[in-house]
């Protein structure tokens, strides 16, 4: 029997009643094993007016309530994180390992969460005029929504609702139709917590339920993770109605390889980066910037180390990478594979081919390495987001800075260098959000903020961190004066307010 994935609004499963339901496949076979309701206009209102009252009592709930709370669900997701690891490999299909790690790193935030006290707890400067004190606090929004993606369906929307909810918000949470269980585990767990009901709302579905949640009036910000054009959509969108909007977009992450280099430690790194998760990461390294005479050296150690990873079903643990999500994707990526010949690159290494026995139906593909990419190759512009790494050559330190510079993403860099001075010029002139020195993925942790430049970010907040905490609050300033006992009546004065 078909497992049906229902929404979650006002504390309790609500049956979808649209009647439109979307396929999810189990990426390693590739057969259909769940449905998930797709919501109508009417019911994205029913969890948004769920989550408005809710907001009433839990936008003026004390800390310490919120707080108690976050523990608990903190402790339970902990104790629950082999179940939520096997609810991301049935349906993303990455290996369990990965699928454990993307849990413990959504664990980071809701770390901060439970700690949010210390991030609200606001500033007062006193006697700043005869008797005057002033004081900066930090207020909720009111209903808040995340729309997130398929590739981290337990770690994205954890980078957001803890945090959200922390602050006083309540929220409304839109998964990728593609993979939609974790989230949905994550809400009933929440409950458990003792969250009150319609603080957390989960809604599935596709662009109605997206386009309604931008247009309705009680959402106040909007919080989304995808591909550039889907973010610049959200953002030019929401921000027309009035929202407050962080939309974090595609990547070309570029990793620059120094002549200097330790060529094993840059190998590992980049085979590591570009293949993990079958390359489904927006911050994979999806290009390698190899300076100088080291670029055939390295390319030959990063072929000898491709050859050996172990492609398999997510839930085998001798597989270290699995199947894409989906077979169009897939058919996609390969496409990038088989046309970059034609287009002046080297093939060093062809997946397109792959396929496991026993599960010849899967999503799958194998490990490509594409050298000597030229700049005006479709498998160096676009992102790919598959396993496919770029190498590409440059003489000179600047040539390669000015190409990563070009690139019209910035979401994540990296070099790999002895250089001290090097990396520090470097992390100063790149045109990126997070740079990594010696380290291929710079994802920061939870207490630092995530988020790219140029078209990898759009909106002014990147997520998580005091960044995340600002974005799911606004400032209040509150000048009081109370009189003493002993002031006589000043009079009236129309002149400007005076500060002494």
């Amino acid at each position: 029997m078909t497992k049906i994935v229902n929404h979650w609004i006002g504390g309790k499963t609500a049956e979808g009643a649209s009647g439109t339901y979307g396929p999810v496949t189990d990426p390693a076979t590739g057969e259909v094993t769940t449905k998930v309701a797709f919501a109508s206009v009417e019911e994205v209102d029913a969890a948004v007016a769920a989550a408005n009252e809710a907001y009433l009592s839990w936008g003026q709930s004390s800390l310490a309530t919120r707080t108690s709370i976050l523990f608990r669900f903190r402790a339970l997701l902990d104790a629950h994180r082999d179940e939520i690891a096997e609810l991301i490999t049935a349906e993303h299909g990455k290996v369990h390992s990965d699928a454990l790690g993307e849990v413990a790193r959504g664990l980071e935030i809701v770390d901060l969460a439970c700690g949010i006290n210390v991030q609200l707890k606001g500033e007062l400067s006193t006697q700043v005029a005869s008797r005057v004190d002033v004081s900066s606090i930090r207020q909720p929004l009111g209903v808040v929504t995340g729309i997130t993606p398929f590739n981290f369906p337990a770690m994205v929307p954890l980078w957001m609702f803890p945090l959200a909810i922390a602050c006083g918000n309540t929220f409304v949470l839109k998964p990728s139709e593609k993979d939609p269980s974790a989230s949905v585990r994550l809400a009933e767990l929440f409950s458990e917590a003792g969250l009150p009901d319609g603080v957390l709302n989960v809604v599935h579905g596709d662009k109605v339920a997206v386009d309604r949640l931008l247009a309705h009036p009680d959402v106040k910000a909007v919080s989304f993770v995808g591909s550039t054009p889907i973010a610049r959509h959200i953002h030019t969108t929401a921000s027309a109605n009035g929202k407050r909007v962080q939309a974090l977009g595609g990547a070309k992450n570029h990793m620059l390889v120094l002549p200097d280099a330790d060529l094993d430690a840059a190998a590992d790194a980049a085979v590591s980066a570009a293949y993990g998760s079958a390359g489904e990461r927006c911050m994979a390294i999806s290009a390698v910037v190899a300076v100088g005479a080291i670029g055939d050296t390295l390319v030959e150690k990063i072929r000898e180390r491709a050859e050996k990873i172990k492609i398999g079903p997510g839930n085998d643990p001798a597989s270290e990478m699995g199947p894409l999500i989906t077979a169009t994707h897939r058919d996609k990526v390969a496409s990038y594979v088989t046309g970059a010949a034609a287009e002046g690159a080297e093939v060093v290494l062809d997946g397109t081919g792959y396929t496991v026995d026993g599960h010849e139906n899967g999503h799958w593909i194998g490990i490509s390495l594409l050298d000597r990419v030229p700049t005006t190759a479709a498998a160096y512009r676009d992102e790919i987001f598959g396993p496919v790494l770029c190498v590409l050559r440059t003489e000179t330190y600047e040539e390669a800075l000015d190409l990563i510079n070009g690139s019209p993403y910035g979401n994540g860099t990296a070099i790999f260098t002895r250089d001290g001075g090097a990396a520090r010029r470097f992390q100063l002139e790149v045109e990126a959000g997070m740079v990594g020195v010696n380290v291929p993925i710079p994802v920061p942790v939870g207490y630092h903020s995530f988020g790219g430049w140029k078209d990898s970010l759009f909106g002014d907040h990147h997520i998580y961190g005091n960044d995340g905490t600002h974005f799911y609050t606004r400032g209040k300033v509150v000048t009081t004066r109370w009189p003493d006992p002993a002031d006589a009546p000043t009079g009236v004065d129309l002149g400007f307010p005076r500060n002494h």
